[in-house]
């Protein structure tokens, strides 16, 4: 992610804490060094949810800057497990969505209890109720989720198949279609280059959003992102993805009539009575994405599961976990292993081979 991303992020975060209570902006402060922006504005809007809560339930008359740490103090585990309700049933988070946003209040409840303190050398609360409430169990072994995931993602030949209908299967599928045409044959090429990009690196939404012209490194075959936990990396793609990326780029200027300010990498479509050109958005990429999966015949195919794509084959053809968990920027090398269970095709031929000496034995018997 480019430092313009960065700056996107933390001015979007100091709106959200112009409205949260002071306590909130002090641990968002106590927690930059170690955050990445993109990370810290989640908190926020999980907070946010949180406060409103809050204030919905009768429990401060509101608004949400003014509610006192003393409220926070004096919620029970009841008046948690109904807030965790209301995010299970009222607003339809999933368990492992439900525990993210956990996680974040018992991060902001930790800080008040044992890291900030008042001018008396005083904890901001003495009683965390959040240190009382456990996780949703979602966990499940790398066989089961890897086995989930096989039947979403890319396989074998479909890589090179997906990629050439984005470049050309699409228009014939659509050549009927004087609008639909016109609008793929516009962003042929930038739409090419971001489904090779994923393809041929892993990288994660937000951070192929984020790239600058800048950030690319045309003799390295690597890329300039920020990744969770605002550490800065090179993460390298493919030669088919720089070919597909410098031919976007050969059009990029002249037909989308990009400014030179505008050092966005991939570029919306001019709009407005204007014809202003702007940084392509993370939902315009799915959206993307998610046309071309439908129109492939694989609509489970999302960002995530190219990304997952290119894990599966990374690991198919290279067989270094070490390097791919440093390719994904995962924090935790479990992760990564994941990966290491989709297409075990030895273990099915171990199995089918067992499979056909029982029959042997039953034969003799």
């Amino acid at each position: 992610m480019a430092r313009s991303g960065q700056q996107h992020f933390y001015k979007k975060l100091e709106q959200i804490l112009s409205e949260l209570p002071w306590y909130v902006e002090e641990f968002i402060d106590h927690k930059r060094r170690t955050l990445s922006p993109a990370s810290l504005l989640n908190y926020c809007h999980d907070f946010k949810i949180f406060f409103n809560w809050l204030v919905s339930e009768g429990f401060h008359p509101g608004p949400i800057k003014e509610i006192p740490l003393s409220i926070l103090e004096k919620l029970t585990t009841l008046q948690i497990e109904a807030f965790l309700g209301f995010l299970n049933y009222q607003l339809n988070n999933k368990s492992i969505t439900v525990n993210r946003k956990l996680s974040a209040l018992k991060s902001l409840f930790h800080y008040l209890q044992n890291i900030a303190e008042t001018d008396e050398l005083e904890p901001y609360i003495n009683r965390n109720v959040m240190a009382k409430i456990e996780f949703n169990k979602v966990a499940e072994d790398p066989e089961t989720t890897a086995n989930r995931m096989e039947g979403k993602i890319l396989k074998g030949d479909e890589y090179e198949e997906f990629r050439a209908f984005v470049a050309q299967g699409y228009g014939e599928l659509v050549k009927d279609d004087k609008k639909k045409l016109n609008f793929y044959n516009f962003n042929r090429e930038r739409d090419t280059a971001i489904i090779s990009l994923f393809l041929g690196s892993g990288l994660r939404l937000s951070e192929l959003v984020w790239l600058d012209i800048g950030d690319i490194d045309f003799n390295k075959y690597n890329a300039r992102v920020i990744r969770k936990g605002n550490k800065e990396q090179y993460v390298y793609f493919s030669e088919q993805a720089m070919t597909d990326l410098k031919a976007y780029l050969n059009i990029r200027t002249d037909r989308y009539k990009v400014d030179k300010t505008n050092k966005a990498l991939f570029i919306s479509a001019p709009m407005g009575p204007k014809g202003t050109s702007r940084r392509l958005t993370a939902r315009a990429v799915e959206k993307l994405v998610e046309k071309y999966a439908i129109a492939f015949g694989k609509p489970s195919l999302s960002v995530h599961k190219l990304r997952h794509s290119f894990a599966t084959r990374y690991h198919a053809e290279i067989n270094d976990v070490p390097k791919l968990r440093r390719q994904l920027g995962h924090a935790s090398i479990q992760t990564t292993m994941i990966y290491t269970h989709i297409q075990n095709d030895d273990l099915k031929r171990a199995i089918n081979r067992l499979n056909t000496l029982d029959k042997l034995k039953e034969n003799d018997n």
